[in-house]
């Protein structure tokens, strides 16, 4: 049984260099390690983990990152998503973000980020937006802006057409390939 220490050190040491970077090696370490721990996740076997801070960064990595790693360009990269954003919503209504040194805590704010719904963008880019002031850094809440604005264009994203059976429109069309964003 893993433990939220276990999650979190492999993140950890993993690094922001491997974090949002495609790798099949790091897919691949992730699937070897946590592959059972993520379904034990989704199966609701580490709700306790929701008690305190430490334990909800390493839910919300195995419920939102990991599977982006596990299940890399299938849509059951965010069969998760829903769950991730429930305990998401519940830990900063905790203020549990605000006991995670900074670099980690925009793992409680992606779940929201990775919302296609416009409200959870909103409330997304209001957090990373704050970390930003507070960091004196506008680049953190860079990439929320972004998905900000692509939800409040298209009301979901492009990128994930394909993975989720959805048909791409000739504007969607237009905008992932101009704009190169993947996701």
């Amino acid at each position: 049984m893993a433990t939220p220490q276990d999650v979190i050190g492999f993140w950890i040491q993993a690094g922001p260099e491997k974090w949002f970077a495609k790798s099949d090696a790091f897919d691949q370490a992730i699937r070897l390690r946590f592959e059972p721990t993520h379904f034990a996740a989704a199966r609701g076997e580490y709700d306790a983990w929701t008690a305190n801070a430490e334990g909800v960064l390493a839910l919300l990595l195995l419920l939102d990152q990991f599977p982006r790693n596990l299940f890399r360009n299938s849509g059951h990269a965010f069969a998760t998503d829903p769950l991730a954003r429930k305990v998401a919503r519940e830990a900063l209504a905790a203020g549990f973000d605000k006991q995670l040194e900074p670099k980690l805590r925009p793992f409680l704010y992606l779940p929201l980020q990775h919302s296609e719904v416009l409200a959870d963008q909103d409330q997304a880019l209001a957090h990373f937006n704050a970390l930003a002031e507070e960091q004196g850094d506008p680049d953190v809440a860079k990439w929320a802006k972004h998905h900000h604005a692509v939800i409040a264009r298209f009301g979901r994203f492009p990128h994930r057409n394909r993975q989720l059976g959805r048909k791409t429109t000739a504007e969607e069309q237009a905008f992932l390939e101009e704009d190169g964003f993947t996701g």
